[in-house]
């Protein structure tokens, strides 16, 4: 071997592997919800906002809190939340403990229509993915995702290379 290769080794070729199934699953699954007959009143990226609200605490969330659940860049939540307050779906408002911050709550119709549409997806999710694993497939398949992300705060960042 010359200065400069490396080789790849059988764990890292896994790794590999293992995150273009993941990839690869998601983009599937990805492309059926999207196409889902549920999507009337919301975009499936509408929701996930809402979802995240619902979801979080009961007061809203920081708009740099929310954009840490969502896979936007920040200008482009905030434009999105922009566009759900003047449908009446979500409030902004200053947060209590520093004026510049922005808070993000639901609105008592931004609720609903989140737990409408959950509802509709809930039921997809169950067909696509509760169909294709039994129930100790999903148990397992959910630990492994959940230790995955949790490890990621632990994981130095790789440098960037010049």
């Amino acid at each position: 071997m010359t200065s400069g290769e490396t080789t790849v080794t059988t764990n890292a070729r896994r790794a590999a592997e293992t995150w273009e199934s993941l990839f690869r699953t998601q983009v599937a699954l990805m492309r059926r919800f999207r196409a889902d007959d549920i999507w009337h009143d919301l975009t499936i990226g509408e929701y996930d906002v809402l979802y995240s609200l619902a979801s979080g605490p009961e007061g809203g969330m920081r708009l740099r809190d929310l954009n840490e659940k969502i896979l936007l860049a920040q200008s482009s939540l905030s434009r999105m939340v922009d566009r759900l307050a003047e449908r009446g779906l979500v409030r902004r408002s200053a947060a209590a403990d520093d004026a510049r911050g922005t808070v993000v709550s639901l609105t008592e119709e931004g609720r609903r229509l989140q737990r409408r549409t959950g509802r509709a997806h809930v039921r997809t999710i169950e067909r696509y993915v509760g169909e294709a694993l039994d129930p100790d497939e999903l148990a397992e398949l959910a630990r492994l995702l959940d230790k995955l992300r949790a490890a990621q705060s632990r994981i130095p960042s790789t440098p960037a290379r010049r």
